[in-house]
């Protein structure tokens, strides 16, 4: 690459380390991806061989939870980056390169999707069943963090992106809603969580499919919050028929290898919907505050889909109908307008 822009001095400091430090002058970087975080991904070419670095501001960004985990996820077995130098003062890692083959891109292809899925879904078994010894050492996923990621949808979304003003009844509901959907996640066992684990942090690869990323946010947490993450991605979305036979087939894969569930094939599903219930308020208000305070208007498009979960998953059980009903009298009216407002 050429010189970099002047004005971001966290890539010059990045390329002084990749070709002063680890020896790489005469290399390239390019850009290779960011997230919804302040971190960033460059992958550098040095003849025939690429590896990527991250760039994870210390003032916004902590690369200890990503080493920790990630060399948790490698002693269970599971294809994660390896970490190949560091330099965790400037948040600087030069990590192995699983490759460009995201997931999402690939699921649609001829007969490539129960494969992938499946792939995912023995993955996500070994990090469980794995979990269950070597991970409890994780944060765990309590009831003030469910809580706390809730409370960012009325702030974000209700206010912030459709203007609406709740009523002290509305936000009693609100309040009561949330505490059900906690309760229900910590009633779960607990095991490994991800907690991010979807289409676009998984990569296709030619051995030990899949290649798994963005894992420094895992907590110790409920068992079908994963699971959920994958199967009601907010970024591509399959038949409901289809996404509960993946459920129960993965409830199976876990009795066989002795995860002890301890629940009938209903209350599986009962976990699997409410959990996602619970994320999927959740990313409404993150997807909301991505655009309004870190001006990434990107996943606005996945909004529609995000809150289609929601209301579908609201709808299902009588202790939310009332959440499903104010979506429809109250949020559905205003989504479309705020939407067009927005990506104006």
């Amino acid at each position: 690459m050429g010189l970099p822009d002047a004005s971001d001095s966290r890539l010059a400091e990045l390329t002084r380390w990749v070709f002063d430090d680890l020896g790489f002058a005469g290399g390239r970087i390019v850009p290779a991806s960011v997230d919804a975080s302040f971190r960033r991904y460059f992958r550098v070419t040095r003849g025939e061989d690429t590896y990527i670095v991250m760039d994870a501001p210390p003032d916004k960004e902590d690369v200890g939870p990503f080493l920790s985990v990630g060399k948790l996820l490698l002693g269970m077995g599971v294809n994660v980056p390896v970490v190949l130098a560091k330099d965790t003062k400037h948040g600087f890692l030069l990590l192995s390169d699983l490759g460009q083959r995201q997931y999402l891109d690939e699921l649609g292809t001829e007969g490539a999707t129960d494969r992938l899925y499946a792939d995912a879904l023995g993955a996500l078994s070994t990090m469980q069943m794995g979990g269950a010894g070597m991970a409890r050492d994780l944060p765990r996923y309590d009831h003030a963090l469910l809580m706390r990621e809730m409370e960012l949808m009325p702030q974000w979304f209700l206010r912030d992106h459709l203007g609406l003003q709740v009523s002290a009844a509305e936000r009693g509901m609100l309040e009561r809603l949330f505490e059900t959907l906690a309760q229900c996640a910590l009633a779960q066992p607990a095991t490994f969580v991800h907690r991010d684990y979807h289409s676009r942090n998984l990569l296709v690869t030619a051995a030990d499919n899949p290649g798994i990323l963005d894992f420094q946010d895992a907590v110790w947490g409920p068992v079908t919050y994963d699971l959920v993450s994958l199967l009601k991605d907010c970024y591509i979305a399959w038949p409901v028929a289809r996404v509960r036979a993946w459920a129960l087939q993965y409830r199976e894969q876990l009795l066989a290898k002795g995860f002890p569930l301890g629940a009938t094939e209903a209350e599986f599903i009962r976990w699997f919907d409410l959990v996602g219930l619970q994320r999927h308020i959740k990313v409404l208000g993150i997807f909301a505050r991505l655009f309004y305070r870190d001006g990434k208007a990107q996943y606005l498009k996945d909004l529609p889909r995000v809150l289609r979960y929601t209301r579908d998953a609201a709808e299902g059980f009588a202790e939310t109908a009332q959440f499903a009903d104010f979506i429809a009298k109250r949020v559905e009216p205003e989504f479309l307008d705020a939407q067009e407002r927005a990506l104006a």
